[in-house]
């Protein structure tokens, strides 16, 4: 039995808040782009206050304990301030992706019942709002597109602060977070104040974040893992939160904020390492590193330019990150600790300690988890004290969450070794069988794959063929180089080699029969990827399955898939 974390009633949200309102109201904590290179930051007393104010509006408009409201928007300083002012005033917040389509929006809107919808900032505003009930109320808050809506500066300027500091018990309804799913509509994840304070009380006994830490927050919100991580952090410790701007100011984002936590999926650690590497040959750096005279200055000049130079904890997470890739940025002074959890348990779970990598595994249990590998399946299962409530209104899909026992089904297939560390070796749904009969597993297949610099994202498939395809989209700058007819044999040269090398790695059953090359963008508008860079295999399956017996009997190894 592993040991139990309590939860003391300090550590939730709201007792949190009125903690940092009351004895450190000057301190700054967020730091808010405004356009233009301008900053706004906001300190605990001006943030509380615009909270308290927004809070006594949603009692005046009639929202009542249990209520739902809905947020959609960017990450933002408002984006926080309004979860708070949802739990004040007695309600359940419903956040959603700011990427969403407008079919799904209304989806959610209309599933979870939410009374009002706070609208920010977005960037693609005009296709979600047919997803928006006219009847439904709403407030524009800052930075957010024209909406017609009541504007979160006038109710600020109109309403009075919220007096009471209400209390609420740990066992109430916080939250609804409706999954992004590989597969299917999203289900909305129930979790309850008590579910949160015991995870960050849990993770926090691993470190990663204490009252000087900087982050940079850009990976969605309305994620569970950034929310967890950012929201329930900066609740917990009182540390400055930055916020990113756009794709396109990304890299100033981190260069302003310096993060001393940061927190990212294995995509974008890959794009950092292609940066790396677009300006100093890997072989040129490989050789810098084992110079010792010079690894430091090497190792100090690459993480400055990318922002990183005062990071103490790196994190990624969201999907496995490949070994190499772990050893890569060991060998730059930034070794990175691997998390696995999922929207069901708050995503704390497991992690490697700090300190001590390894590659391959996602760590032992956090203390309080329990953790067990089904005989027959071979599915992680799971059990801890911030488990969802279940599925809201979903019974059904609810039950069959757990197993007769207790236990959360994970989906994911893993195995643990002789320390307790758990290795994740792919989805249970995800497997395959080949015409001959052997069952695939793709993610470990993937994460090779993906390690090509051309390399944007790729996707494992082939079911009832002689041999697995590998789908592979390519990035940006691999597309503007294939459009001319050197460069198109150039990347076809380069990947096939890559195939070549890896494919002995892998078993008979698991070699690739060729690489399909993909020039037009996966994106989360045209339903290939999910809002945190999840490749959605249902999607792959829909465009490209009818082609992929003639692929196999072109007997190419590198096919151009032009659409």
């Amino acid at each position: 039995m592993t040991a139990e974390v309590r939860i003391q009633p300090e550590v939730l949200a709201l007792q949190r808040l009125y903690h940092w309102e009351a004895t450190a109201p000057n301190r700054v904590i967020f730091t808010q782009p405004m356009g233009g290179g301008r900053v706004q930051t906001f300190t605990w007393a001006q943030a509380m206050d615009q909270t308290r104010r927004v809070a006594q509006y949603l009692r005046e408009v009639g929202i009542q304990p249990g209520d739902r409201v809905a947020l959609m928007s960017k990450n933002t300083a408002w984006w926080m301030m309004v979860d708070w002012a949802i739990w004040l005033a007695g309600g359940v917040s419903v956040p959603l992706y700011p990427t969403l389509a407008a079919e799904t929006v209304r989806q959610i809107l209309e599933h979870s019942e939410s009374k009002l919808l706070f609208i920010g900032k977005l960037d693609g505003w005009d296709g979600m709002k047919a997803g928006v009930p006219v009847t439904l109320r709403c407030v524009q808050m800052p930075l957010a597109p024209a909406t017609g809506c009541p504007k979160w500066d006038d109710i600020v300027a109109n309403t009075k602060p919220q007096a009471e500091s209400p209390v609420r018990g740990a066992d109430e309804l916080a939250t609804i977070m409706y999954t992004s799913g590989t597969t299917g509509m999203p289900k909305g994840v129930m979790h309850s104040l008590g579910n949160f304070a015991w995870s960050l009380a849990t993770a926090l006994r691993r470190g990663a974040v204490v009252p000087d830490t900087r982050m940079l927050s850009y990976l969605p919100l309305s994620h569970v893992a950034e929310r967890a991580l950012v929201e329930f952090g900066l609740l917990e410790t009182g540390m400055h939160v930055y916020f990113a701007e756009s794709l396109d100011t990304f890299a100033q984002d981190l260069q302003r904020a310096r993060p001393t936590t940061f927190f990212s999926v294995p995509r974008l650690w890959v794009k950092f390492q292609q940066g790396v590497h677009a300006k100093m040959p890997p072989a040129k750096l490989q050789r810098l590193l084992r110079i010792p005279i010079v690894r430091g200055l090497v190792r100090r000049k690459i993480l400055k330019a990318l922002g990183l130079d005062q990071c103490t904890y790196a994190v990624g997470g969201a999907a496995p990150m490949p070994p190499e890739l772990l050893d890569w940025y060991a060998k730059l002074g930034l070794p990175i600790i691997e998390g696995y959890g999922m929207t069901e348990n708050c995503a704390v779970s497991h992690a490697t300690l700090p300190g001590v990598q390894r590659p391959g595994t996602v760590g032992p249990p956090y203390d309080g988890v329990e953790q067990r590998i089904d005989p027959v399946s071979g599915e992680v299962q799971l059990r801890s004290a911030n488990v969802m409530l279940g599925y809201y209104k979903e019974p059904g899909l609810t039950a069959e969450a757990f197993t007769a026992d207790g236990w959360l089904r994970t989906g994911d297939k893993g195995s643990v070794d002789r320390e307790g560390n758990l290795s994740i070796t792919g989805r249970v749904k995800d497997l395959f069988k080949t015409s001959k009969g052997k069952y695939v597993s793709p993610a470990h297949i993937e994460d090779r794959l993906v390690m090509h610099p051309a390399v944007e994202a790729c996707c494992v498939t082939g079911a009832n063929l002689g041999q697995p395809l590998g789908i592979v989209m390519l990035n940006p700058e691999a597309i503007a180089k294939a459009r001319t007819p050197e460069g198109r044999a150039e990347l076809e040269a380069s990947l096939g080699e890559h195939l070549a090398a890896i494919n002995p790695t892998f078993d008979p059953h698991e070699q690739l029969d060729a690489l399909i090359l993909v020039t037009e963008p996966w994106s989360v508008d045209n339903g290939f990827i999910t809002p945190t860079l999840k490749v959605k295999r249902n999607r792959i399956e829909e465009v490209y399955a009818a082609k992929y017996a003639a692929w196999a009997d072109s007997r190419k190894k590198v096919i151009w898939m032009d659409r």
